[in-house]
This record gives C-alpha cells, structure tokens and sequence, in this order.
C-alpha cells in the first residue's frame, strides 16, 4: 500500500509509484471522483495527446461519408 501526508495547506504529493500508474508528469492534471466513500485519482487527458492516435490511410472523408458510417454502424448489433 503507498501513502503520502497531508501538508497544512490540504496539499499532498503523488507518489512515484501513483504517478507512473496514472502515466501522469510534472504540469499534468488528475481528476478527483468521489463514488460513496471511495475516492479515484483519474489521469485528465488533454486534447493535444489524442493528436496522431487514430490512423487514417487515404484522403480525408466529407461529413457525408462520416455520417453515412455513423448510420451503417449504428444499424449492426
């Protein structure tokens, strides 16, 4: 179990071990979720790291073309 103390100011330091869990740095930010008397630390993902995660081979598609997948895919269960 790994712990950390509570400063005067209601501040705290995530342990290594939690930030490389969380896969969070220095200037990252996590999310506080309260579920009954639990509490879960949730990485916040920005944007920006999205950038590049989905690969697309071949020329952008129109808005038509999306929505058509849309519909196709939402018809498939």
């Amino acid at each position: 179990m790994v712990q950390s103390a509570i400063t005067s100011k209601g501040q705290t330091t995530l342990p290594k071990s939690v930030r490389q869990a969380l896969g969070v740095k220095t200037g990252d930010r996590v999310r506080y979720v309260i579920l009954d008397n639990d509490v879960r630390i949730l990485p916040v993902r920005p944007i920006g790291r999205l950038f590049g995660a989905l690969k697309h081979d071949g020329p952008p598609l129109t808005l038509e073309e999306m929505e058509q997948a849309v519909a196709e895919g939402a018809g498939e269960e």
